[in-house]
């Protein structure tokens, strides 16, 4: 930022010369006819246009460097952040926020960087234009000096109002790119449902709401434009008009006057770029504060107390579920919110007040609680890589391992060798697949205890029972937690835990509640009508 205030200071310095080697070379040379005089003169001008050529080159180099520094910088507090937030991520800030603030906010915020370097240049430069024609003449000196706040006058409310328009219109451009990253990331399931159309249908008219709110936001920020590129050349008009009656009065020199004139015309320059240097802060004060918005997520605290001697009992006390260690545990409800909010909980996902082994778990060392208990996603992320990296997660891949891992999730069709490449987020396997690769993961990773939403939603009967069966097996003698409908797993748990707004209404068996319970009878018999 130093470099560019320094090299533009010195840029707009050169601009301000020129007019004044001019007026000498007309006053001292050309009037009385002196060529020596004159040459010398032009000589000048020549040096001092060819080092404003050279200074304008490394002012830009140097702007354009700050801007991409800090929006690079920006971008790494940004990423640095998401990445200490891990898993939680999702679960505070959407994918469309989080994608808005990467491709846009980062380069608004660098460009708005531009006010500390060329903007103090330009204010420099006035001051010098300023103190110059105060020299030369008294009232063009306080045209000058008055003339940059009546600016300001005029562009001041228009900032004020785009910066009101331009919050909600970041807020809304973030919830439209939401839309769009989970439709584009559900893809498939909407084609084969049929959705795709009504899902493309709404965010047809979302964006089209969005598009007419930014030209509300594009209204004041147009004006803006206008001012900038117009008031400057009304300016230079009134200067150059009171200058002309002077020299017609004889108070000015001819070279004084085309002196005037160049002093003026290059104000048209630094005070464009005040104006423009306002209309940058403030898209850049918008898009800061989303990003600090971001930024103050709280990441959770590595440090805490210890956690349990061995597998003990996690509660939730809001849900009011317990879950005992050794013991396959489902939870059944007509929302499925309500079930991964209890997950949320018992993981350390946001706001907790379960407790584990009777302590409060928001206050045992995250390290710990990641390390014991897993919480496996039905979206979570799948890396490019051979089928048994992708499995083996972070640990070593060990190919008996994996292929035990696999076989409990009945992941055998995915490949014949653990070789296979598995792409990105596995785009070169099915939806079903990649369910069953990320239970396999989970199963691997072999945690103390396992919560699972919906690890069956994308299978069939048949394939549900295997996963039901080996499942139970492969987790024997380790907590497993499971959010489900699905008769055959609810069949296999040792407890099932029924909730109704999101509190746990029975509790027993999947048999006992189903001969107990009409609520829980009636939702398994409508979700088993729907399977069949």
């Amino acid at each position: 930022m130093g470099l560019g205030a320094l090299f533009g200071s010195l840029w707009f310095l050169s601009l301000a010369s020129a007019p004044w080697l001019i007026s000498r070379a007309i006053d001292h040379g050309l009037a009385p006819r002196e060529p020596g005089t004159l040459i010398g003169w032009a000589a000048a001008v020549l040096v001092v246009g060819a080092a404003s050529a050279g200074l304008g080159i490394m002012r830009h180099r140097s702007m354009t460097k700050l801007r991409l520094a800090v929006a690079l910088q920006t971008a790494d507090l940004v990423m640095t952040h998401a990445t200490r937030l891990g898993s939680a991520l999702p679960r505070r800030v959407t994918a469309g926020e989080v994608v808005t603030i990467g491709i846009s906010d980062v380069w608004t915020i660098g460009r708005a960087m531009n006010v500390g370097g060329v903007g103090v240049a330009a204010t420099l430069a006035i001051s010098v234009v300023a103190v110059v024609l105060f020299r030369t003449s008294h009232m063009l000196a306080f045209v000058v000096l008055i003339g940059v706040p009546v600016l300001a006058l005029f562009v001041g409310p228009l900032l004020q109002r785009g910066q009101r328009a331009g919050l909600d219109y970041r807020e809304k451009q973030g919830e439209v790119n939401a839309r769009l990253v989970d439709v584009l990331g559900g893809l498939r399931i909407l084609n084969g449902l049929g959705g795709k159309q009504t899902h493309l249908e709404r965010y047809d008219r979302e964006s089209a709401r969005l598009r007419d709110q930014g030209y509300r936001v594009g209204g004041p920020f147009s004006w803006i434009g206008a001012l900038g590129d117009g008031l400057p050349v009304v300016f230079l008009a009134v200067v150059v008009w009171l200058a002309a009656r002077l020299a017609a009065d004889g108070d000015l020199s001819v070279g004084e006057l085309v002196g005037v004139y160049g002093y003026t015309a290059m104000l048209v320059i630094p005070v464009n770029v005040l104006i423009f240097c306002s209309f940058d802060v403030t898209r850049g004060l918008v898009s800061a504060r989303r990003v600090v918005e971001f930024l103050r997520l709280p990441v959770d605290d590595p440090s805490g107390d210890p956690a349990p001697d061995g597998p003990a009992l996690l509660h939730d006390p809001t849900s009011g579920v317990f879950v005992e260690p050794g013991r396959l545990t489902a939870l059944a409800g007509a929302r499925p919110s309500d079930a991964a909010g209890v997950i949320d909980r018992l993981g350390a996902y946001g706001p907790t007040d379960a407790t584990w082994g009777g302590r409060p778990l928001a206050q045992v060392a995250q390290r710990e609680v990641r390390s014991r208990i897993l919480v496996a996603e039905p979206d979570a992320a799948l890396f490019a890589g051979q089928l048994r990296e992708v499995v083996a997660g972070r640990d070593d891949p060990d190919d008996d391992r994996v292929r035990a891992a696999i076989t409990t999730a009945v992941a055998h069709d995915v490949a014949a060798e653990l070789d296979r490449p598995i792409e990105w987020a596995g785009r070169n396997v099915s939806g079903g697949q990649r369910q069953r690769v990320r239970l396999a993961r989970a199963v691997h990773a072999d945690p103390e205890m396992l919560l699972a939403a919906e690890p069956t939603s994308a299978v069939d009967a048949h394939t549900e029972a295997a996963i039901a069966e080996r499942l139970s097996a492969a987790r024997r003698g380790r907590g497993t937690v499971v959010a489900t409908t699905s008769p055959v797993l609810l069949d296999r748990a040792d407890v099932v835990h029924y909730l109704v707004d999101g509190r746990v209404a029975a509790s027993g068996t999947h048999r006992e509640l189903l001969a107990t319970t009409p609520g829980y009878r009636d939702l398994v018999t409508r979700v088993f009508g729907e399977d069949e």
